[in-house]
């Protein structure tokens, strides 16, 4: 059985979609985008701070299911310049214990959805 994660704090889906499933123990998020939820704008002044709020929404969504980043298994990253790695990964580093961080992937892509830099989902178990 699924059930359907939703927050306010995190933006609401852009299409046919939610925001995360959980099924079990496991959590599976969808990719979150640099979207302030507060006002819908994007978030793009510099890598970091779209990083910075994609880590937010993520985090929100982690909440609304009863987890945070300790919780967290597998993430994929999708960049648009493999350049922005050491910056992206610089933040996305700072939400985990080195010593438990998850699985990870990083790809470089054509493009991402509303032509952001960064998008990144995670999998996570209770």
């Amino acid at each position: 059985m699924k059930k359907v994660i939703f927050t306010e704090k995190a933006p609401a889906p852009i299409g046919p979609y939610n925001q995360a499933i959980l099924t079990g123990n496991t959590l599976y998020t969808s990719g979150q985008i640099a979207i302030n939820p507060a006002d819908g704008t994007l978030v793009t002044s510099t890598i970091e701070a779209e990083t910075t709020q994609v880590m937010k929404n993520l985090e929100a969504v982690l909440e609304a299911a009863g987890m945070t980043f300790e919780n967290v298994v597998k993430s994929t990253i999708f960049i648009m310049n493999m350049n922005d790695f050491g910056s992206i990964n610089t933040i996305y580093g700072s939400y985990f214990n080195e010593k438990t961080a998850p699985a990870r992937e990083t790809v470089q892509v054509a493009c991402l959805p509303k032509n952001v830099n960064v998008e990144i989902s995670v999998i996570a178990i209770l």
